[in-house]
């Protein structure tokens, strides 16, 4: 059943009372879609997509040659932004193994885009992204809705004082344009995780790979611009990088239903009701690279991007079957969530009733 207006995001609590046998359900889910094909990888798509992208990094470079003398040159700040999330999005689908059968080939190719071409961490994005994917919005078990500067969890806003609970009162507002430090905040992190005391796998490859990266884009900027301009530059670019960046992984969870810890979800469900598709066909397919066909990544995290379409038709269905809440609204209406679900989370009220509750056989508090 799709939505198409604010979706639900209290806590949900209890299993599957009553419910029918939950493994057997997305084993015909499963069995449906892996008969159509849709598993399978699909490498002439990437390596084309690949050639796309390093096409138009190739001509921002000469771009930056031509304009390294006019302030024109941030309009090629901009369009590297750009890039380095379409590279991130490739990064993403070989850490699920889209693209190569070899899990060896897949970690090699992420490793080389995230953190030589990209500048983040693979083993960073390995470990926080495979708890998100086991246990999305649910309490203590998915980073992803643990506070950072925004709160996420209601809960969690409560007892704030002074200016933290006058901006988390405006959060929703605030989120986007915080959005524009997340560059940083990544490659923060790379490097946080690459010299840290816990175990990093390939510790000594990554720290090769990122120094070399940033170092040698660095170096660039400031050997051929102007040290003001190579700094309008760099912030220009990482600006760009963090807005697209965490714009496209936003509206994917955020307002939608949270589990409680502990809570006995099964996995259709679980992934299904905490995971919000954006509707927009091809385009949006490329632009969000596949994000937005979030239930079914959530549901067949290896199944490469040019399959999703197919099914998220064959999962819609299926849930609408089902009686599970299936969750596909626009990109502004997305957005427009996200923030009315943020402010309202700072403010220590109760953002949305559960209807999914309701209709999946859970209950709400």
């Amino acid at each position: 059943m799709t939505t198409a207006a604010a979706e639900p995001s209290r806590i949900i609590k209890t299993g599957n009372r009553g419910l029918p046998n939950p493994l057997s359900e997305f084993s015909a889910l499963l069995h449906t879609v892996r008969d159509a094909g849709l598993l399978r990888r699909r490498k002439r798509f990437y390596g084309i997509t690949f050639g796309v992208i390093t096409t138009a990094m190739v001509a921002a470079w000469f771009g930056f040659a031509l304009l390294n003398d006019t302030w024109y040159i941030l309009l090629i700040a901009g369009a590297l932004g750009i890039l380095f999330t379409q590279y991130a999005f490739i990064t993403h689908e070989l850490a699920h193994r889209q693209v190569f059968e070899s899990g060896k080939a897949n970690d090699f190719g992420g490793r080389i885009m995230a953190d030589l071409v990209v500048g983040i961490s693979y083993s960073w994005w390995m470990s926080k992204h495979t708890r998100h994917h086991g246990n999305p919005n649910t309490v203590d078990r998915d980073p992803d809705i643990e506070t950072d500067f925004i709160i996420f969890q209601e809960q969690k806003a409560q007892g704030l004082t002074g200016l933290t609970k006058l901006l988390a009162h405006k959060q929703g507002y605030l989120f986007f344009p915080v959005l524009l430090l997340e560059g940083i905040n990544l490659h923060r992190h790379a490097f946080m995780t690459v010299f840290s005391k816990g175990k990093v796998d390939k510790r000594a490859l990554e720290i090769v790979l990122l120094t070399v990266r940033n170092v040698a884009y660095v170096t660039v900027l400031f050997t051929f611009l102007p040290m003001g301009m190579a700094f309008a530059f760099l912030g220009v670019q990482l600006a760009i990088f963090g807005l697209y960046m965490g714009a496209s992984f936003a509206p994917n969870h955020i307002g939608m239903p949270i589990l409680a810890k502990g809570s006995k979800v099964d996995f259709l469900r679980r992934q299904v009701l905490t995971s919000r598709n954006i509707k927009g066909g091809h385009f949006m397919n490329h632009f969000m690279g596949g994000l937005n066909y979030q239930v079914e990544h959530h549901l067949f995290p290896s199944m490469p991007r040019p399959h999703l379409r197919r099914a998220g038709e064959i999962t819609r269905e299926y849930c609408e079957a089902k009686g599970i809440l299936y969750t596909e609204i626009g990109l502004p209406a997305a957005y427009g969530t996200v923030v009315r679900y943020l402010n309202e989370v700072g403010r220590n009220t109760d953002p949305f009733d559960c209807p999914a509750a309701g209709r999946t056989g859970y209950a709400g508090i």
